[in-house]
């Protein structure tokens, strides 16, 4: 399990070693086809700023050797804000005073109806607060089925799960899922993580050991950049990346670090990241990694992705909405959080259009599945 080479690594040690990166060390690492962490560690390092047009050229080849000049486009669903979790920077906290949704099996088929006529998505993510005992395993299922005739690709983002129950819903007709560690800092998980399922740090790492187990075809995987230092963060997220692709080779992957936005519980972030520092993050992994989905969804301002499309993001979102309901049944409820880019993905598709990119809207069937 990933939890004990995790455990190998201090997170003093390794942002001190950070660091104490210089040019020598990141010029090695950029003549290099394959990357170690310690490669990374330097391209993620203070001492990658100069060199920031460099990887970018580097990144852009490596995009476009792999993925042509497309943008893999999809939409989430939010299906249900219950939570039984407190996280101290989310919406859904369980201690936040608001309705509460769970959408009913016709809301749901309404919401995919919605989803639609807003444009020819075929690739969607559902996403529910984490509340088993109000919407488990059963309810995943039952939507996964709803959804299944409207879309060929199908993920989740909702608590982790066992291996069996993973495996369970790939035989209903899921693809992928996603899941954010949010943090690989064990010392300081439980600030933002109190109470609620969310709060065991070890029962999280481990879902994705059990993602692979289950045959899960594609695993997301992120950080939430506000809460810890970001280049020790996301070099623990190179590592587990690592790690997954030596165990679980048949799968495909995908990493995403969310930017904090606002939400309802008001969290300040500990670190604040800029764009040119999220620019070279994002050059990092696909110089790390020339395989990886790297993407960008909403929350990040529409020059930003618009420019980032070009060098290294390879899918987006458009035309999210955060709230349970949000694109047909409940228009007015609860956000988990401020979307920034508010193009709709008419628009997010012209914008690539004029860049020479092509969005891409169907990457998969059903009949793959098989």
């Amino acid at each position: 399990m990933f939890s004990e080479e995790l455990s190998q690594y201090s997170w003093e040690e390794t942002t001190e070693r950070i660091m104490a990166k210089r040019a020598a060390d990141v010029e090695t690492a950029l003549g290099k086809q394959r990357l170690t962490i310690d490669d990374f560690m330097a391209l993620v390092s203070p001492a990658a700023a100069p060199y920031l047009e460099v990887m970018a050229r580097l990144s852009r080849r490596y995009t476009q050797e792999r993925f042509g000049k497309t943008i893999s486009m999809y939409i989430p669903m939010y299906i249900t804000n219950s939570c039984s979790n407190s996280c101290v920077y989310c919406g859904f906290n369980r201690h936040n005073k608001f309705d509460r949704v769970i959408l009913t099996p016709e809301q749901i088929e309404r919401e995919c109806r919605a989803i639609r006529r807003l444009a020819p998505f075929d690739n969607l993510l559902l996403v529910t607060g984490e509340n088993p005992r109000a919407a488990g395993v059963d309810y995943i299922e039952r939507a996964l089925g709803i959804c299944r005739p409207y879309f060929n690709n199908l993920s989740i983002e909702v608590m982790p799960l066992s291996s069996e129950d993973y495996y369970r819903l790939t035989q209903a007709g899921l693809n992928g899922v996603v899941c954010f560690q949010e943090t690989y800092n064990r010392t300081n998980y439980k600030l933002y993580h109190p109470a609620g399922m969310k709060s065991d740090f070890e029962w999280r790492l481990g879902g994705f050991d059990r993602m692979g187990q289950a045959g899960v075809h594609k695993i997301g995987m992120g950080v939430l950049i506000g809460l810890e230092e970001w280049r020790t963060d996301t070099t623990m997220l190179a590592l587990h990346l690592q790690y997954l692709r030596k165990r679980y080779w048949k799968t495909r992957y995908s990493v995403n670090f969310p930017r904090m936005r606002p939400s309802e519980g008001h969290f300040q972030p500990n670190v604040v990241i800029s764009d040119r520092e999220l620019a070279q993050l994002t050059f990092a992994f696909r110089i790390f990694d020339h395989d990886v989905d790297i993407s960008y969804s909403t929350r990040e301002c529409a020059a930003l992705r618009n420019g980032m499309a070009t060098l290294g993001v390879t899918s987006m979102s458009a035309g999210s909405k955060t709230d349970p309901g949000g694109y047909e049944v409940y228009p007015q409820s609860l956000e988990q959080f401020a979307v920034s880019d508010e193009r709709t993905p008419a628009q997010v598709a012209a914008d690539l259009r004029s860049a020479g990119y092509e969005a891409v809207w169907k990457d998969w069937d059903k009949v793959f599945d098989r």
